[in-house]
């Protein structure tokens, strides 16, 4: 049997709907692409018989153009539709693909979500039978708009759709492009005279019932290695609410405190549900037999739907058998929060992403209305944008290579269709604006994305167990490499020493020097240029600000809680006067300097520090009254002295008080120069002024009670913050049982200097066959068997351990973090099982800002 391969899984399950694919228009949705894009599966799609690989959310009748095959001698018959989202939230883009095309007669939608997933889920439409409920559906629609417009075709050459035709809320959905046709009527549609000119085909396809079939397609999600994997960020499984909203949770995206106290059937989110769905399909679509564990209380409810859900007939001599251990994400918060030395962590805190798609929104069933659908889990795209333009940042404009820039941006200026038909004046001067407006836009930039399977060369999985230092030195071999088969070759001063930014640059130019070269190595250029825009100045600095943050709170949590206060004070107070200091110094550099948003999150990881290591002392708060008293002084007038700085969830209906304060402080400069240049011989002719001081004396009255008030309702939002801090320090006293694992599990805990995650502890504890307090098994389907038909006659089976197995499955329900997967490799390699095969999974891939925004930011509760 050979080793477990995520990438490959992906790509065999790609080939298995190699028929459906062949001779199609594929649409994915944004999910979709993403996980399409991190195994680098286009190629395949492409090599399968696509005509076109397009966007869901952008459909356009040009989709029909882009085909990348000349064989096609009529015009496309077949959508195939690949979507990471519930049917009911991608409907109306697929009725959108479907009128767009006047010649399909078959439309195949590939969903990751499955029929009991569609039923479970609060807000889904659809109940057990949701892919015929929905093939009649979507069938019936697209009839009643092909005859809404049929009609209107009698009178008119040419009609076009709205958003509005198919939703009642027509505004939201204003952004779709106008001039979309709708329709088989062969004068009008794009597809037929301009394209094809097959008249046959339309007569063929006319007044035929549109076919429709909708199969489910579980393996869409993003392995960032052969053994590592995510959800796609922007597809229902990862948006989903993992808590639901009470005195335990910590944010929609983080499973709830664990506290022992089980789920009642009608209270598991959303989320939860989805996540059992796809384990328990990911198993059998690997062809893997579970033991599976759990560690936490939402864990503990997924392995109970994923026994609900498995039968005898998983059993079979065909699979291999796997350990499933399945941990929540709140039982360690502090390693996704904290910036540890890992490579991957830094570009993704560092480097810009793809913009999320906005444009979804949950459709909600009137019939049970859900107390789920309030908040909302908004995850970054994964899909990390590195501007190629950068290679051409230093060149000289007279040198002969400034043709490369010049004719890129003619390609860019062909490809953007609003610009094809006008002018282009700015491409001259491109070498001389490597940063011009019209290339730093989204649309009009030359960007790359990461790929983990590219051209046989897995790049990110060998970046991921590598530092900064020594990541910058594998990419700097890769660079060597690449020079070497180009028979380039690069003074080098210091070949085996440490690299630098200025050295990486100089060999991503060289290797830039024509177009073909180019090409060839675009993926170690991408990194290369990610490397350098990662530890450039000012991220490089602040990431270090924030590493020996968290060392002093580390250091410092082990003391006093008096001596732990007393540095969260010291980092509040410095973010204010650093705040202060840059809007005054407007032109002076702040690198290496931290926010106040920056601060918060600081006091996050001190206030877990101190819940662990001061876990009997916690009443009201792991610190005395005096020094968090002090603590929420020092945030209100934080938020009072610089309100423009901060803009927090918890200060939501605060903005516009905050910022009215804060503009008569701007102008009190110039007023008070103006004032202290009057003259004292100005005395007499205010004379007949001064009848009117009691009038000021009033106005600065109500102004100070209307700064009282404000203060006073900061602080209110400042007590429930803190209210907030309790409940992350209190979190190992809340479960009795998981704190004494939790506990147990220090031993491993090697040096205060060099912190662990719960990882990388659990595993070592498991792999060393450790009895671990709080984890729960699940029996198997071959335990089952024994217990209900064997187990008669006295044939019984012990219970198993999660390290006998030598296929382990770890997944997180909220995410992993970078440094996470590479402590999870050294534990492998630290233990005595190195022949042990290891999968490590998360809902989404964290860092620490991402952290701050699920429990502070945009994705927490109001």
């Amino acid at each position: 049997m050979g080793s477990v391969d995520l990438i490959a899984a992906c790509l065999d399950s790609i080939r298995q709907i190699g028929d459906e694919i062949a001779d199609a228009l594929v649409y994915l949705d944004a999910g979709t692409l993403e996980a399409f894009q991190f195994i680098g599966a286009f190629p395949l799609l492409l090599e399968l018989g696509a005509r076109a690989i397009c966007s869901l959310e952008n459909a356009s009748p040009l989709d029909a153009a882009a085909e990348w095959h000349s064989s096609f001698a009529h015009p496309a018959r077949k959508i195939v539709v690949i979507t990471s989202r519930l049917l009911s939230d991608a409907h109306r883009y697929i009725l959108r693909c479907l009128g767009n095309h006047g010649t399909i007669s078959h439309c195949t939608v590939l969903t990751a979500i499955s029929e009991v997933g569609h039923s479970a889920y609060v807000d889904s439409p659809f109940g057990p039978d949701a892919f015929r409920e929905y093939e009649t559906l979507l069938t019936q629609d697209h009839e009643e708009l092909l005859k809404k417009y049929e009609k209107s075709d009698e009178h008119k050459d040419t009609t076009f759709y709205t958003g509005k035709d198919f939703t009642s809320d027509g505004g939201r959905y204003s952004n779709w492009e106008s001039g979309v046709h709708y329709g088989s009527n062969s004068e009008s549609s794009p597809t037929k005279k301009d394209l094809f000119a097959d008249e046959s085909s339309q007569l063929e396809t006319k007044g035929k019932r549109l076919s429709v079939t909708v199969t489910h397609f579980p393996m869409i999600f993003s392995p960032i290695s052969s053994r590592t994997f995510v959800l796609p960020s922007e597809g229902t499984m990862a948006e989903s609410c993992l808590s639901n909203h009470h005195e335990d949770s910590l944010s929609p995206g983080l499973p709830p405190i664990s506290t022992g106290r089980s789920f009642d059937g009608d209270e598991i989110p959303p989320g939860v549900t989805l996540t059992a769905q796809f384990l328990y399909h990911l198993a059998s679509k690997m062809d893997l037999k579970l033991d599976i564990f759990s560690l936490g209380d939402t864990s503990k409810v997924i392995g109970k739907l994923m026994m609900d859900m498995s039968s005898l007939y998983d059993v079979g001599r065909n699979k291999r058998s796997a350990g499933l251990l399945i941990v929540d994400r709140t039982l360690d918060l502090l390693t996704p929060c904290f910036h540890g030395d890992s490579f991957l962590d830094r570009m993704l805190s560092s480097l810009t992403r793809k913009e999320g798609t906005s444009s979804y929104f949950v459709s909600k069933n009137p019939q049970t209305p859900s107390k789920h659908s309030e908040a909302t889990v908004k995850r970054i795209p994964l899909d990390i944008k590195v501007p190629f333009e950068k290679v051409f940042s230093k060149e000289e404009p007279k040198s002969r290579t400034s043709m490369l820039p010049e004719s890129i941006m003619s390609f860019v200026s062909g490809w953007n269709s609003a610009e094809v038909e006008s002018e282009v004046t700015w491409l001259p001067d491109y070498a001389d604006k490597a940063h011009d407006d019209k290339l730093s836009s989204q649309h009009g930039s030359l960007n790359g994305s990461f790929l983990s399977n590219y051209a046989g060369v897995c790049y990110l999985e060998s970046l991921l167990d590598r530092g900064a230092k020594d990541g910058l030195m594998l990419i700097k071999k890769w660079l060597m490499e690449a020079l070497q088969h180009e028979k380039l070759s690069f003074p080098s001063k210091g070949r085996q020493g440490a690299a630098s930014v200025s050295e990486l640059h100089s060999m991503v130019q060289m290797l830039s020097r024509d177009q073909l070269s180019l090409v060839r190595n675009r993926g170690v250029i991408q990194l290369a240029l990610a490397a350098e825009m990662a530890l450039q100045e000012p991220q490089s600095s602040r990431w270090d600000a924030f590493t020996s943050a968290e060392r002093i709170l580390s250091v410092t949590s082990a003391e006093t809680t008096q001596s732990l206060a007393s540095e969260l004070r010291d980092f509040i107070n410095t973010s204010t006067s650093v705040e202060s200091h840059k809007q005054a110094n407007k032109t002076e550099s702040s690198q290496g300097l931290l926010s106040f948003q920056d601060v918060l999150l600081l006091t996050i990881i001190g206030y877990i520090l101190a819940g662990e290591n001061f876990p009997t002392s916690i009443a009201g708060g792991p610190f005395s009254w005096e020094d968090e008293r002090s603590l929420k002084d020092i945030v209100v007038d934080s938020i009072l002295d610089r309100p423009s700085s901060v803009k927090l969830r918890f200060l939501v209906g605060l903005e516009n008080e905050l910022e009215a304060k804060a503009r008569p402080k701007d102008g009190d400069k110039s007023n008070d120069s103006i004032e202290a240049s009057k003259s004292t011989d100005d005395f007499d002719d205010q004379w007949d002024s001064w009848g009117d001081d009691d009038d000021n004396t009033d106005d600065q009255k109500d102004e100070a009670y209307g700064d009282m008030q404000l203060k006073l309702e900061v602080r209110d939002r400042v007590d429930q913050l803190f209210k907030f801090f309790h409940n992350l320090s209190s979190m190992r006293l809340r479960n009795q049982t998981l704190g004494e694992g939790l506990a147990a599990l220090s031993r491993f805990e090697t040096d205060i200097y060099s912190r662990k995650g719960l990882l990388y502890k659990l595993l070592l504890a498991v792999l060393a066959r450790y009895d671990i307090p709080g984890l729960e098994y699940h029996s198997s389907a071959v335990g089952r068997l024994f217990k209900s038909g064997l187990g008669r006659f006295g044939l019984g089976q012990s219970k198993p351990s999660f390290g006998d197995q030598s296929i382990l499955i770890v997944f997180v329900v909220g995410g992993i973090n970078a440094l996470e997967v590479r402590e999870v490799m050294k534990a492998i390699s630290d233990s005595s099982r190195p022949d042990v095969e290891l999968i490590l999974g998360g809902t989404t891939l964290l860092t620490p800002d991402d952290m701050f925004e699920l429990m502070l930011g945009s994705s927490s509760f109001s």
